[in-house]
């Protein structure tokens, strides 16, 4: 079975509905989210309908959590508050629900699933070093793991030391760990416009990346 991981969609229905249309053709037979479904984007309804719809397993982002748990809005620009309500404003109680109930952590075929961080995925810290990573490998139990948050797509490995960089194809090592940042669907920030999400193959141990315009 062949999945398609996907983050940080963050409201941009268009490159949600390439990104889909690419995995589907990609052979996949499942899609996993990261998080960050919502926040920054002007659809964020319509494409919570289409992960909803498609019953799409997600773990929680920030946005997510933000626009679903009615925090206060201390610690935000105002424009980042003002767009947080607008958000909310836009999905129902039910919506809100579904969002506050996402786990913050999921293991799925032996893989992991995380927003941001495994060590206190809670807090919504950032993975851009090899020290960051080195934190989450310390708690990961599982041979790979998939993150998104920072929107830049860059893998982490773990032997006898942490190294990194960016990717397009990864033979998984089953004496090695993994720690691999999707990128992004909605909003690259690597210098890069086009829609990321990564194809994994269990079986074949390969992990690749898939970046496509929109």
């Amino acid at each position: 079975m062949k999945y398609a991981i996907i983050a940080d969609i963050h409201a941009n229905l268009v490159a949600l509905t390439a990104v889909l249309a690419d995995s589907e053709a990609q052979g996949c037979s499942r899609v996993l989210c990261l998080g960050d479904i919502v926040g920054y984007g002007v659809h964020p309804k319509e494409c919570l309908d289409l992960v909803r719809k498609r019953a799409v397993p997600c773990v929680k982002g920030n946005f997510d959590d933000y626009v679903s748990s009615e925090p206060a809005q201390t610690g935000f620009t105002q424009v980042a508050a003002e767009q947080i309500k607008w958000t909310r404003a836009q999905l129902g109680e039910s919506d809100r629900e579904w969002l506050r109930g996402l786990p913050h952590v999921e293991i799925v075929d032996g893989f992991t699933l995380v927003h941001a961080t495994l060590q206190e995925p809670h807090r919504w810290e950032y993975v851009f070093d090899k020290m960051a990573a080195a934190c989450s490998f310390t708690h990961q139990t599982t041979a790979v793991c998939f993150f998104g948050h920072t929107h830049v797509p860059v893998a982490f490995v773990r032997d006898s030391a942490v190294r990194g960089g960016t990717y397009s194809k990864i033979s998984v090592d089953s004496n090695k760990q993994y720690f691999v940042n999707v990128g992004s669907v909605g909003q690259p920030r690597d210098n890069n416009p086009k829609a990321a999400y990564v194809v994994y193959d269990p079986a074949e141990r390969v992990i690749e990346l898939r970046r496509l315009a929109f």
